[in-house]
């Protein structure tokens, strides 16, 4: 019999070590892929759950659920359009808020700003995310209404009430007040994600636009913005997501009303505050579907538009100097 040399053994233990990484990594993928099929399976659990429970809601209403605006629980009439309209309203006046700010923040941050205060005022803004929705109500309650009702709101009746949007008596607790909540609470999302998009566009761009005798504010117009273009507009949609889904910030300041006004001095309800009013003493099974079936919406608007916001950020992205961000 053949005895096995130096060449074999070292074969049979490279092969054998080989068998075992193999399984290793075999089991790790199978973990990884477990932990990322469980993401998928916890999502497409909400979404059948609460289609379960709105199927009561479909099924009687139909259509006309988005396209009615009576809200009735005695007599069991609901439509989703006030809180359709509310929603929608509130974070589009958000976002021709705070948009001008955060991108000014953004380029402030990435191109103007010194180093010794660019970390620390960074910082500042990211903590604004970290401040909890209750407290941004409280605040909006004692000191944003307040000041909106005698300080803000009368000059905009008078400058802008012919446009009907801001026209009527005011209280503080309405359309408007809500909307600048949403604002400062989706400012660092927009800001944060603006200036890392801005960072990322190559150097070459700026040096390019000052090598040919551009200002600082020139370069940043005309050559890096074009370029960022793409990923700014995915920072928009995703603080525009932020504030689609915000709750009990906007609940405590909005006004709770269940109908829809043109002026945004009056008061409105959003989806998610028309849940958390009612949901906890919905009369019957059939109030109950028809506010998961506003849950439901809200989460297919709210999906949809973090989809739109992962798309265009990605788009574009590719190596650094040869696509834009």
């Amino acid at each position: 019999m053949k005895r096995p040399d130096a060449h074999d053994t070292e074969v049979a233990i490279r092969r054998r070590s080989s068998l075992d990484v193999n399984l290793g990594d075999r089991t790790f993928r199978l973990v990884t892929a477990a932990f990322a099929a469980g993401a998928v399976v916890i999502l497409a659990s909400i979404v059948v759950q609460l289609f379960q429970g709105a199927w009561p809601s479909i099924a009687r209403f139909g259509a006309g659920f988005l396209t009615s605006s009576d809200w009735d629980p005695v007599h069991d009439k609901y439509g989703a359009v006030p809180f359709l309209y509310g929603t929608v309203m509130s974070s589009l006046v958000a976002l021709m808020i705070t948009v001008p700010i955060a991108f000014g923040v953004a380029i402030f941050l990435s191109e103007l700003a010194p180093p010794w205060i660019r970390g620390p005022l960074g910082f500042m803004v990211e903590l604004l995310a970290a401040i909890p929705s209750v407290v941004y109500g409280l605040w909006g309650i004692f000191v944003l209404a307040p000041f909106m009702r005698s300080d803000v709101d009368p000059i905009l009746r008078t400058l802008f009430g012919w446009t009907g949007f801001f026209s009527g008596p005011t209280n503080g607790h309405d359309m408007l007040t809500g909307a600048v909540i949403l604002s400062i609470m989706i400012l660092p999302t927009i800001a944060s994600i603006s200036r890392d998009v801005l960072r990322a566009a190559p150097p070459t761009l700026r040096e390019g636009a000052l090598a040919l005798g551009a200002t600082r504010w020139e370069a940043v117009r005309t050559a890096v913005l074009p370029y960022v273009r793409s990923g700014l507009v995915g920072a928009v949609l995703l603080g525009l997501g932020r504030a689609l889904g915000e709750t009990m910030a906007i609940t405590m300041v909005i006004g709770n009303s269940d109908r829809a006004h043109q002026s945004l001095f009056q008061g409105a309800q959003t989806m998610a505050s028309k849940i958390a009013n009612e949901y906890a003493e919905a009369s019957n099974d059939l109030h109950l579907a028809a506010l998961t079936e506003i849950g439901l919406l809200l989460l297919a608007v709210t999906l949809l538009f973090n989809l739109a916001a992962r798309i265009l950020v990605w788009k574009m992205r590719g190596p650094v100097g040869q696509r834009p961000v």
